[in-house]
C-alpha cells in the first residue's frame, strides 16, 4: 500500500499520461503500464498483474467487439474496389458546375463512403486519392482542396458505422443499433453544413474554388449506376439493425459479405486489393483492440483512484445549470482533442464524464453523439489533427499549415452543429425514438 491517497496517485497517473503521449509511444501501452503502475501503488503488485491479464484476455476474447474487424473489413474491400471514385464522380456530374462544386461533392462522396466505412483516417486517404487530382486539374485552391477532405473524413465517425460509437455503446451498455440511427439526421445536417460553407467561401472568394463544367441530365443519371451498390449495403445493414433482424456483429458480417460479393460481381476486386483489405484490416483492428485493452486498464486503475466519482459529485453538486455542465465538458474534449488521439480521448473520458450525464438526467444515446460531434475537431486541430497528416501523406506538396487553415471554416460548422444539438435534442433522439 501506498502513503499517498488514490485520489493523488490517480492525479499523477494522469499527468505522467499526458507527458508520455508526446513521447510517440503507441496511446494503448501508455496507458496500460500507466494503469498497471498506478493500480500496484494502490492495492498491491499481483493484484495488477491479475488486473493486466484479465482486461486483456476478456479484450480480444470479446464477442462485441469482433463488430470491429468486420466493419473495417467492409470498409477496406470498398476502397480496393473503386468504390469512392464512382461515388465522387456520381456526385461531381450533379453540383459540380456550382462555385466550389468539386468540393461539395467531396463532402457527399465523403457522406456516403462513412455509411460503409466507419473510420475517419480511411475515409480522409481515400477521398484524398480519390479527389485531390481533380480539385489541381480545376485550379482549386490547396487550402480548399486540402481543408475539404480533412473535415469530411471526419464523417465517417459520425455517419453510421461508426467505430467510436461502437466502443461508447459497449463501455455504456448503450444499444449500438440505437447509436448508430441517432448519428444519421446529426450527420446529414452536419454535411450540408459543410456544402453551406463551401458554397459561401467560394461565392465570397471566388478563385478558391472555380465552378466545373455543366453535366447533361444524362450523364447525370448514367453516373447513378455507380451508387446502387452502396445504397443497397446501408439500407441492408441499417435496414436489417432499425427493424432487429439481426445485431450489430452480425450487420457487419453481412456489409462485409455484401461489399465482397459485389465486388467480385463486377469483377473489379484484384488479388492484391483483397489480400491488401486483410493485412488493414488485421492492423487497424489490432490497434483498436490495443488502446480499448489499454484504456480499460487505466480505467480500472481510475475507478479505485475514485477521480471519476469524485469529478461527478463536484459537477453535480457545483449549481451549474445542466446546459453550463454540458459545456463544460465540450469544453474538456475540445481541448483534449488537440492532443490526444480521438479513439483514446473517448475511451479515456467515458468513465469520467458518464455518471456525471446519467445522473443529470441526460439521455446516454444524445450525449454519445455530442462527443463524437466534438471529437470530430480533434481530428481536424492542431497539433494532433489525424485527418491533416492523413491528407498531407497524400499531398505532399502542401504544407501542414495550409491544410489547417483550410479547416478552420469545417470546424466553424462542427462547433454550430453541437451547439444546435443541445437545445434540440431531438435532431439525435428522433429517429431512435421510433424503434420503441
Amino acid at each position: 500500500m501506498s502513503f499517498m491517497s488514490p485520489t493523488v496517485i490517480g492525479l499523477i497517473g494522469i499527468i505522467a499520461l499526458s507527458i508520455l503521449i508526446f513521447s510517440r509511444m503507441p496511446i494503448g501501452f501508455i496507458m496500460a503500464i500507466i494503469g498497471f503502475v498506478g493500480f500496484a501503488s494502490i492495492v498491491s503488485f499481483d493484484a495488477a498483474l491479475n488486473l493486466l491479464a484479465k482486461d486483456f484476455y476478456s479484450t480480444f476474447t470479446s464477442y462485441s467487439l469482433t463488430v470491429i474487424p468486420l466493419f473495417v473489413f467492409m470498409g477496406q474491400l470498398a476502397f480496393h474496389t473503386g468504390l469512392s471514385s464512382r461515388l465522387f464522380d456520381a456526385a461531381y456530374k450533379f453540383i459540380g458546375h456550382l462555385p466550389g462544386g468539386l468540393a461539395i461533392a467531396a463532402v457527399g462522396a465523403c457522406s456516403l463512403f462513412s455509411a460503409i466505412c466507419g473510420s475517419t483516417n480511411a475515409t480522409a486517404a481515400t477521398m484524398a486519392a480519390t479527389t485531390l487530382p481533380e480539385m489541381k486539374r480545376y485550379n482549386y485552391r490547396p487550402e480548399l482542396a486540402t481543408g475539404v477532405i480533412a473535415s469530411g473524413g471526419s464523417l465517417g465517425i459520425l455517419i453510421p458505422p461508426s467505430v467510436i460509437f461502437i466502443l461508447y455503446g459497449i463501455m455504456t451498455e448503450q444499444s449500438i443499433g440505437e447509436l448508430f440511427i441517432a448519428g444519421i439526421i446529426p450527420g446529414l445536417i452536419l454535411a450540408i453544413l459543410f456544402a453551406l460553407t463551401i458554397l459561401l467561401w467560394a461565392t465570397w472568394k471566388p478563385d478558391i474554388g472555380p465552378p466545373g463544367p455543366r453535366a447533361s441530365w444524362g450523364e447525370r443519371f448514367a453516373s447513378l449506376a455507380g451508387m446502387v451498390e452502396i445504397l443497397l449495403l446501408f439500407l441492408g445493414v441499417m435496414g436489417g439493425l432499425f427493424a432487429g433482424f439481426f445485431t450489430p456483429t452480425e450487420a457487419g458480417a453481412v456489409g462485409a459479405f455484401g461489399t465482397l460479393s459485389f465486388a467480385i460481381l463486377r469483377r473489379v476486386l484484384s488479388w492484391e486489393g483483397f489480400v491488401q483489405s486483410l493485412f488493414e484490416t488485421t492492423r487497424i483492428s489490432c490497434m483498436i483492440l490495443v488502446i480499448v485493452a489499454g484504456a480499460t486498464v487505466f480505467g480500472h486503475f481510475l475507478a479505485i483512484s475514485r477521480i471519476p466519482y469524485n469529478i461527478a459529485n463536484w459537477i453535480a453538486d457545483s449549481h451549474l445549470p445542466g446546459w453550463g455542465i454540458i459545456l463544460l465538458i465540450i469544453l474538456v474534449y475540445l481541448v483534449g482533442g488537440f492532443f490526444i488521439d480521438a479513439l483514446a480521448l473517448i475511451m479515456l473520458t467515458v468513465p469520467i464524464f458518464y455518471p456525471v450525464i446519467t445522473k443529470l438526467g441526460f439521455d446516454p444515446i444524445w450525449f454519445g453523439v455530442v462527443i463524437v460531434l466534438v471529437t470530430q475537431m480533434g481530428v481536424i486541430t492542431p497539433p494532433v489533427g489525424a485527418n491533416v497528416y492523413v491528407v498531407s501523406g497524400v499531398a505532399r506538396d502542401v504544407p501542414l499549415e495550409v491544410i489547417f487553415k483550410g479547416c478552420l471554416p469545417f470546424l466553424l460548422a462542427l462547433i454550430i452543429e453541437t451547439l444546435l444539438l443541445i437545445p434540440f435534442p431531438q435532431l439525435a433522439l428522433w429517429l431512435p425514438g421510433l424503434l420503441h
